[in-house]
């Protein structure tokens, strides 16, 4: 099957993909799913797991049929209302891009965290984990936030994802789960109530740069603070969009 990238609301790719898998046969559409990761932070002395959206905005699917799934979803009048707002867009991916994708994530399509380990100057000596398959495509580490920064090629186009890591001193130290994006059944640990801090100071009107994700590049000013998501307006189908960016996602502009 052919692998496609769908282009949506940041918000709505579940209930999206929940449509899709819902209303179009078998020999329609393959696999239909939202990718995320794991990612280390570090609250009150305690480390915490967050599963967060590994690129905002997109969903993935696989089909032989394109075409026929296409006019199927639009004969579903709450698909089709979708449609015609041009709420999302089909976009093709290369060879190899999709397979490259599953070979990072668990069942869950969830990317797990890599433990790496590090010579004491920042430099690592081993990693253990998802980031093995991509040496070659980390941008940069940042160890104190716990991920490293990594490009790669989606729909033939370059982007920036967040792969989470794990340091020897976070083994030694209790884990809990705290915020969790993925719809999936999860361990009960996963479930931890945590209290949200906005990870940097921000407050509407201030001018903000997309730093990765799907709306990387893009340049606003905050219409809305979340306690880890801010609203940004972005041009998207023809027309400035209200869309939702992690904060950890954007770097404040003076």
């Amino acid at each position: 099957m052919l692998w496609y990238a769908i282009q949506t609301y940041t918000g709505r790719e579940e209930k999206m993909a929940g449509m899709i898998r819902r209303m179009v046969p078998a020999e329609c559409a393959g696999e239909c799913f939202v990718p995320y990761f794991e990612q280390l932070h570090c609250w009150h002395q305690q480390n915490q797991i967050r599963v967060l959206r590994l690129f905002p905005g997109y969903l993935f699917l696989s089909s032989d049929d394109i075409e026929s799934l296409f006019q199927r979803l639009k004969m579903v009048p709450a698909m089709s209302k979708i449609i015609t707002a041009g709420e999302f867009e089909f976009i093709p991916m290369y060879d190899g891009e999709a397979e490259f994708l599953l070979q990072m994530m668990d069942p869950d399509h969830i990317v797990r965290l890599t433990y790496v380990a590090t010579d004491g100057k920042n430099h690592v000596s081993y990693m253990s984990g998802p980031l093995e398959k991509c040496r070659d495509s980390i941008r940069n580490y940042q160890f104190k936030k716990r991920f490293a920064q990594v490009q790669l090629r989606i729909a033939g186009q370059e982007k920036t994802a967040r792969v989470g890591i794990i340091l020897n001193d976070d083994v030694r130290r209790e884990m809990a789960y705290g915020k969790v994006e993925a719809p999936v059944c999860t361990p009960e640990r996963y479930q931890a109530s945590t209290q949200k801090k906005p990870l940097i100071d921000l407050a509407p009107g201030d001018r903000v740069a997309v730093i990765e994700g799907a709306f990387e590049g893009n340049v606003a000013a905050v219409s809305q603070v979340k306690s880890s998501d801010v609203l940004l307006p972005v041009h998207m189908f023809g027309r400035d969009i209200l869309v939702e960016v992690p904060m950890v996602s954007v770097k404040k502009l003076a």
